[in-house]
């Protein structure tokens, strides 16, 4: 390994990926520790032909949006990089990620794009948490000399660097109460009771991983993911759960005896309560008026669920449906998009590849008293066909709202061939998105840019594209 320490270098910018970057004799630097506007010693570590990566070690003058990080686990736990940077700069740089995926990787005519929107809340914004019970937690360098340090359990977050090791968290700021209460009294009771933490290598212990989710109408789900089904000392710690917490609305419990921690393939089964918890959203158009959405172990909805809103307030904005609009929402999850634009549309169809994501979409519609929207599980390459398109209808809008890796190609092409009036394009990343607008180019004007901030403190940015079928005009 290279330890070369440079001196008073400038931290110029951030990368893709959230690491700060600098540049010696023309060379990229990506640097840990730092934040753009710094200027301080650099200790390389790695050399690479075409970059370098390093660390700062050194500060000579800080940068002004330099701020103190408000989390003790800061610089151990990965989740919050960014939390020492100003949520001004923060906002900045996520804005310049947008710009900079889509000119350099679309390469196609830019519209001016809109200012970012900032997540209302930075802390305590998240509706979702997951928590690794280990045996084998971090230790500082002090506690690695201590031998007489005998137990290592913990639960809390893996660490960056080692995935086998899991940093005990104390307090985290990305969840409302009661998280907090309900991990470390989960804790506290396996100390006291002596229940065995979930050993990653070996494969072996009965507490694997614990789920909350809150939700906005004051609802919380705790889901404990055992790997063995040892029935009475499940049935305890559940039993203090349930009489601990009041709170706790939906008591649920999962055996997981795999490999990987994934419970999308296993059963939920319900100790108490309900087997979901109930979010609310304000109609786009009627803040008065909210809609109800069923959430359940294995749903998925926007973790920031206060800026979600927005994100879907862009899209019917976007939309401006006139009330005789097909829609198609495609990779609709639980359809919160479509349920959320159905009372402006003709009729909505949703499509996504998780069947349990559908039956949600469906009781959603139900709960909701919504009667045009119809929804199909299946992978979208193949149910986007023309047979398909002749049974429902040619879509005036398409919404679109892929995961991280971009549309399919063949979702694409038959987009270019269905040619609807317009295209939204919802995206958690800003790269494939230019991918996949470079693509619709030939027959789509990218029109309106909006990036959204879901996640405070990290560099992760969604972006909002509005799409125009180009006129062809003949001579």
């Amino acid at each position: 390994m290279i330890r070369k320490t440079i001196e008073n270098i400038n931290i110029t910018g951030t990368s893709s990926d959230g690491r700060a970057v600098a540049r010696i004799n023309e060379q990229v630097v990506f640097v840990q520790d730092a934040i753009p506007g710094d200027i301080g010693d650099i200790m390389i570590y790695k050399k690479k032909k075409s970059f370098m990566e390093g660390r700062l070690i050194k500060i000579t003058t800080p940068s002004i949006d330099r701020v103190l990080p408000f989390c003790e686990h800061f610089g151990i736990c990965g989740g919050c990089k960014w939390q020492n940077m100003s949520y001004e700069a923060q906002l900045t740089f996520k804005q310049l990620q947008v710009e900079d995926a889509l000119k350099r990787l679309a390469k196609i005519k830019l519209p001016e794009i809109s200012k970012i929107i900032p997540s209302p809340s930075t802390k305590y914004y998240r509706n979702k948490l997951e928590f690794t019970f280990s045996n084998n937690r971090w230790l500082t360098i002090e506690e690695m000399q201590d031998e007489s340090i005998k137990n290592k359990n913990a639960l809390g977050f893996h660490t960056p660097q080692s995935f086998s090791k899991v940093i005990d968290i104390k307090h985290c700021h990305l969840q409302p109460d009661p998280s907090n209460e309900i991990r470390l009294s989960v804790k506290q009771f396996a100390l006291e009771n002596s229940l065995t933490f979930f050993d990653l290598k070996q494969q072996t212990g009965l507490l694997r991983n614990l789920i909350i989710r809150t939700s906005n109408a004051g609802e919380v789900m705790v889901i404990v993911c055992f790997h063995q089904d040892e029935k009475e000392a499940i049935q305890n710690l559940l039993n203090h759960l349930s009489n601990q917490f009041t709170s706790i609305t939906s008591l649920l419990y999962v055996i997981n005896p795999k490999g990987n921690d994934t419970i999308f393939d296993l059963e939920v089964k319900v100790f108490k309560g309900n087997n979901h918890i109930i979010e609310e959203m304000p109609l786009a158009d009627n803040k008065d008026k909210k809609l109800k959405f069923k959430i359940r172990a294995k749903s998925f909805f926007q973790t920031n669920s206060e800026q979600a809103r927005h994100l879907y307030q862009i899209a019917y904005n976007f939309a401006d449906l006139k009330g005789e609009e097909i829609v198609y929402d495609l990779y609709t999850g639980t359809g919160t998009i479509a349920n959320f634009i159905a009372h402006k549309a003709k009729k909505v169809i949703g499509i996504d590849n998780v069947p349990d994501a559908i039956d949600d979409a469906k009781e959603n519609s139900i709960v909701n008293r919504i009667n045009n929207t119809t929804f199909f599980s299946g992978d979208l390459k193949s149910v986007l066909n023309d047979t398909f398109i002749n049974e429902n209808g040619k879509p005036d809008v398409v919404i679109t709202d892929p995961p991280r890796s971009g549309m399919h190609e063949d979702v694409v092409k038959k987009l270019l061939e269905i040619e609807s009036d317009k295209i939204i394009y919802v995206s958690c990343n800003p790269a494939t998105q230019a991918r996949d607008l470079n693509l619709l180019d030939s027959k789509y004007e990218l029109i309106k840019v909006q990036p959204v901030d879901m996640f405070p403190h990290t560099h992760h940015v969604e972006n909002v594209v509005l799409l125009i079928k180009r006129q062809i005009v003949h001579n």
